[in-house]
Formats: C-alpha cells, structure tokens, sequence
C-alpha cells in the first residue's frame, strides 16, 4: 500500500510539472514567461522597407504567410492558457518576420516530424520550431540562423541512479522523433562513449514529445529524456523536486543553431533571410529572449545554411 502511494504521488507530481511545462507559470498579470501573457510581441513593429523589396509580388497579393510550428515544447514553442494562441520565443519570431515583410501570420500546429514534407508539399511557407541543419535537411531546405540551443539529458530529481553524460551505456534514454536528438546526435554519442568502448549502446526510446517523454520518466519506463536544454531547463524551473537537468550540456561536437526554414531556392528566401536579420537587429528579438529566460542564445547573424 505504501509503494503504491508513493507511485501516485510521483504521478500526481509530474502530471503538475507536465501542466506546468505546457502552461508555464500561469501569472494573473501576465508576467514575463507566463502564458497568461498572449500580447503580440510584434504589435507596432514597421515592415523594413529593404525586407519588403525583396518579397515576390504573389507573396504580398496573397498577404499572409503560413508558419508550421510543433506547439508542444515551452518556453520556445507551446500554447497559452486559452489553448489557441501559440506563445514562447518562436511564435514571437514568426509574428515580427511576417510584419517586416508586411505580412499576416497563419500559424499550424503540426508534429514536428511532418513539418518538412508539409514544406516540400506547398502547405507551409516556413517554419520556426527550433529546427537545426543536417546535411540531409540542407537537400530539400533553405535555413536560415535565428537561435542557439544546446541538447541536456534530464533525470529524476536528484539522479539517484548517478546517471552522467558519459554512463548512459545500456540506459533507456528517450528522444521526441524527427529530432536531430534522435537522428545523430544519440547515436553519435553512443557509439563514442559506449560502443567504441566494448559497452553496450545507450537504449533510444522514440516518442511523440517531450510531454509523453517527461509522462514515461515519471514512470519510470525511461532513465532519462535527451532533448533540447531550454526546454528541460524551463521544467526544471517549473518543479525542481520533479526532475534534475544533468551538467554541463551534453558535447554533440556540434554546434546547435536552429534556423527558420523554408523550400530549397524558394523564391521567398532572400526576403525571409532580409526580414529574419532585421529582427535579430531589434529589440523586440532581445526582449523575447529575456521573457523566455533564453538572453544566452542569441544569435547576431541571419547566415543561409
């Protein structure tokens, strides 16, 4: 009877931090990194004239760009309290790209992993959702810089199992699929520190989310989550006693800029690259950062991949 209490308990505590990672901090005023907060980063913004210059005339008869954003990973892309209106870092840059092309903005809640043939099908003209370069990626996209993340693996609270980034041999480590996590960067480190040393190879369990990847640590079913630090970092700020983020940040060998990204040689690209410099130039961009708790990843230059 105790074991299964103290189950429930666990449950019942990452089901908060799970609500609490989708919903944030939930302030009544609308505080910075609360999704209470659904002003529009982007109101008042002018269009920049160089930006527009650049822009297709079918683009600006159609008035309106369509964005594909994954809206399930807080604090860079997730839904406010009423369910309906996307929040975080890449909602705000898609809101001030379309008004420095003179643009409305059209946002699609789609799984991360159909994002990319959505593109290539015409249904999206970009997306924002955190996505970094692969090679495989760079034969069908055009990307463009905007951001620096880095990968964390969380455990449970505390790390009774004295998990590190160099002893996940043999663990059950869950990674959200279509994710550079999943793609290269598990493997990777898996055939570096286990593998190549007569170890047996880090287990990657692939899931929908982070929710669900966060739903099966509490259970107990994973070891650990293996997934983009501003987003295990902002859950561990929402219940420090549900979950430990492992340090320092797991070395890929790899930088981990995420680009805005669109077809390969679209003819939308050189004003999308146009309008993304301009708001990295802003201040609304620096102010997104810091209601995101995000400052560190800034980026300077909106180089094409």
């Amino acid at each position: 009877m105790k074991t299964r209490t103290k189950v429930q308990a666990v449950a019942a505590g990452f089901a908060l931090l799970l609500a609490l990672s989708a919903c944030g901090t939930a302030d009544s005023d609308g505080a910075a990194g609360s999704t209470s907060n659904t002003t529009d980063i982007s109101e008042g913004v002018q269009p920049d004239p160089a930006a527009v210059a650049l822009l297709p005339a079918s683009y600006k008869d159609k008035g309106e760009l369509t964005v594909a954003m994954d809206l399930h990973y807080p604090p860079t892309t997730f839904l406010a309290d009423d369910s309906t209106t996307p929040i975080g870092l890449n909602p705000d840059v898609a809101r001030l790209v379309a008004k420095k092309l003179g643009l409305g903005i059209k946002f699609v809640n789609t799984s991360f992993d159909t994002i990319i043939p959505g593109i290539e099908g015409g249904r999206y003209d970009f997306t924002a959702t955190s996505m970094s370069v692969t090679p495989d990626r760079l034969k069908v996209l055009d990307m463009i810089d905007y951001f620096d993340a880095g990968v964390s693996v969380a455990v449970p609270a505390g790390n009774p199992e004295g998990l590190s980034n160099d002893n996940l041999c043999g663990k059950n480590i869950a990674v959200t699929k279509g994710s550079n996590a999943q793609l290269k960067h598990l493997p990777n480190i898996s055939e570096w520190t286990c593998v190549s040393q007569g170890k047996p190879a880090i287990n990657g369990v692939v899931l929908p989310n982070v929710q669900e990847a966060l739903t099966q640590l509490a259970s107990k079913r994973v070891d650990g989550v293996f997934y983009d630090t501003p987003a295990l970092v902002w859950a561990q700020q929402q219940q420090p006693n549900a979950l430990t983020v492992l340090t320092p940040q797991v070395d890929t060998r790899s930088d981990h800029i995420v680009t805005v990204a669109l077809e390969k040689g679209s003819p939308l690209t050189p004003a999308l690259q146009a309008a993304v410099q301009s708001v990295l130039d802003s201040p609304e961009y620096q102010k997104s950062l810091a209601t995101w708790h995000l400052t560190d990843s800034a980026v300077t230059e909106a180089k094409l991949n």
